[in-house]
């Protein structure tokens, strides 16, 4: 069964959703007010998460902030379920400026069948946003409190909707008897590139900022009838006979119309306490710049001694708060309120480690000085060192399996006819993903805005969250490495020719344009990837879109996790790409990739690959894109009919893609696997 976490909502100020169980239950009635949808885990942290519009059949819906799933866990008597993944929650706590974060799942349980009730007091928190709504019937634009709302079937979800329960239709269709017509939300917003987020004043516009003039509480209308080309409909007033258009809310000129941003998070159902003071935007309901998640993630490899003995002492110190110190001397008073309240095990410690335990636990933690000081130095790279360390190791025997991580790797003979380049084949049989939020962006991505922490919307009210939401995906993959020395030599050779130049200064315009505000304080070579990136990543679209036709997954389902980075102080080189799959729904997967690491198939996967990235159907223009001043594009040779994958495959986003890194095509020499074509 998957595991779809319900949503559940309420229009009251405190997001309660299921907090009239209990007088529900004294009137031996049946109904289902709460639940309105649920969604798979992935979905909820990329697509859907707190602070974003959530579309369901019949009206929209945003998840609360963490706060309110707090009021969900309570319920239980038992404390929330954490996800073990130290290395991935020390960069949470370093980003979220909090010590003590701890990376939760979903609330969900799974259920015996369909219809059991095991895990119905779970569910995330959800209210209804927008909440202007139109009917469709008679055109009316109203609040939410002018609709009734009808949900009382306790297995269709979808049946769950807003009413008008006295349209009589639009105008000129003669007298009708009143009914009921769905009402659907009106679809206009205010956003602001810091996060905020608000509901559009349709009646200070229609009136254009003035109170209406013949009603107290103005009867409005939204009149749309060519649905799909951007902001067609128009604002009317029934009182006073006032019109105005949405169109005049766009482009630059629109915006000047606009209100100032007030400052709204309707997550957090809070405004900003210092205010606001940027522009707003108008932006759509389902547009896809109204939420972009902000996630780090990491493959879970075994923890070496360091990492275990710094990760008891957190937990210590997590489980033991005040009493630490309180108790720090009472080696034995520790062990029973360890084993008590804690649940953390140091039966086997001796006094000895548990005195060191402690002494780590008892350490002080970073003032906000240092805290920024170590948000400013972290490179993400760091997240994938440890596990390109591990990947490199050498293997006793064909196989190795770590119980607690998950990880599970074999060898694989690399075959004689297999690209001498490609120097390491490991067959990834089980991996355990955990990807967690830490916050989100509108307008721009996090990519765009890393140098502004204001940009990055908070996901609680507290400036110093206890928690956040995380997911675990189980999976497969394969792990492909490079030639070191042959990279190397390739990376020098590139980095002195006109095309990297080219991307270079393509970078530079792109980083400028369309960078944060701070893009003037920082060097664009920076944040270029080096040129063995540009060429693992062309590598691992190729092989995605080649395994995707006979592993038995979909291009789509199938991502890359790119190790390739020049050396650095405390850092060796790196050059290999991981391609796998994973679920979040499930134990693992089915094994269809992992085969396709064996010696003879996957020699025919590569040079398939490697053959058809010689051609494209959009060649010569493809192999030729070069970009040129004003162009600032950042891919070469790579378009949507030989290399670019799914938004779900690509971490990049398409970004940083050339074929001519891989291969020789006309006009250039530049290929890396050239000399085996």
């Amino acid at each position: 069964m998957s595991d779809e976490t319900r949503f559940v909502y309420d229009v009251a100020h405190a997001v309660d959703p299921l907090g009239d169980l209990e007088q529900e239950a004294e009137k031996a009635t049946k109904h289902n007010r709460a639940k309105v949808g649920s969604a798979r885990p992935s979905s909820l942290l990329y697509t859907y998460g707190p602070g974003a519009i959530m579309d369901l059949p019949q009206f929209t819906i945003m998840p609360t902030g963490l706060d309110e799933w707090d009021r969900i866990w309570r319920r239980r008597d038992s404390a929330p379920p954490q996800i073990h993944a130290p290395r991935l929650r020390d960069v949470v706590r370093m980003m979220l400026r909090s010590p003590d974060v701890q990376l939760r799942p979903y609330p969900w349980q799974p259920k015996k069948h369909s219809r059991s009730a095991e895990g119905n007091d779970l569910g995330v928190p959800s209210r209804v946003f927008p909440q202007w709504l139109r009917c469709t019937g008679c055109d009316m634009l109203g609040l939410l409190a002018q609709f009734d709302y009808r949900n009382t079937h306790p297995f269709r979800t979808d049946l769950a909707v807003f009413e008008h329960a006295k349209c009589t239709g639009r105008a000129g269709a003669g007298t009708r008897k009143p009914m009921r017509r769905t009402a659907i939300p009106a679809r206009y917003l205010l956003a602001c590139v810091d996060g905020h987020l608000d509901e559009f004043p349709y009646d200070l516009w229609v009136h254009r900022g003035q109170p209406c003039s013949k009603a107290e509480l103005p009867v409005l209308k939204m009149v749309d009838r060519t649905a799909g080309k951007g902001a067609s409909a128009v604002i009317h007033c029934a009182s006073c006979d006032m019109r105005r258009p949405m169109n005049e809310a766009q482009g630059e000129a629109g915006r000047a119309k606009l209100p100032q941003c007030r400052g709204r998070h309707p997550h957090l159902d809070a405004f900003e306490p210092k205010g606001c003071r940027n522009e707003t935007r108008l932006m759509l309901v389902g547009a896809s710049n109204l939420w972009f998640p902000a996630t780090q993630s990491i493959i879970v490899m075994p923890e070496s001694q360091e990492e275990k003995a710094s990760d008891l002492a957190d937990r210590v110190r997590t489980a033991l708060g005040n009493k630490l110190a309180k108790y720090r001397d009472n080696l034995d008073l520790i062990r029973d309120l360890l084993g008590m309240d804690g649940g953390v095990d140091v039966t086997s410690l001796s006094d000895h480690d548990l005195e060191q335990v402690l002494q780590a636990a008892s350490a002080p933690t970073d003032t906000p000085e240092q805290q920024e000081e170590k948000l400013r130095d972290w490179d993400p790279v760091d997240l994938l060192v440890p596990e390109w360390r591990y990947l490199l190791r050498d293997i006793v025997g064909t196989r190795v399996e770590d119980p607690k991580s998950g990880l599970t790797l074999a060898t694989r003979n690399r075959g004689d006819a297999l690209q001498p380049e490609i120097t390491r084949v490991l067959a990834v049989e089980r991996l355990r993903k955990v990807n967690a939020l830490v916050g989100f962006t509108r307008i721009d991505d996090m990519d765009r805005v890393g140098d502004l922490p204001r940009r990055l919307a908070p996901l609680t009210r507290t400036p110093r969250p206890t928690w956040t939401v995380a997911t675990e995906d189980r999976g497969e993959g394969i792990f492909l490495q490079l030639d070191e020395n042959a990279v190397a030599a390739w990376e020098k050779r590139v980095l002195d020719t006109d095309l990297w130049k080219l991307h270079r200064e393509a970078h530079r315009r792109n980083f400028e344009r369309r960078f944060s505000d701070t893009a003037g304080q920082i060097d664009p070579d920076s944040r270029l990837k080096p040129p063995r990136y540009w060429l693992v990543h062309t590598l691992a679209h190729i092989l995605i879109r080649e395994l995707a036709l006979t592993c038995g997954y979909s291009a789509a389902s199938l991502s890359e996790r790119l190790y390739a980075w020049p050396a650095a102080e405390g850092r060796d080189p790196a050059a290999g790409l991981l391609i796998c799959t994973t679920a979040s729904d499930s134990d693992g997967t089915l094994g269809g990739l992992v085969q396709l690491s064996e010696s003879t198939r996957l020699q025919r996967v590569v040079s398939s690959a490697l053959r058809k990235a010689t051609r494209c159907s959009s060649d010569p223009i493809c192999s030729k894109r070069t970009p040129q001043d004003p162009e600032d594009f950042l891919h070469g040779a790579a378009c949507h009919c030989c290399v670019m994958a799914s938004e779900t495959s690509c971490e990049r986003a398409n970004r940083f893609l050339d074929r001519r890194f891989l291969l020789d095509l006309p006009g250039s020499d530049l290929g890396f696997f050239q000399a085996h074509e």
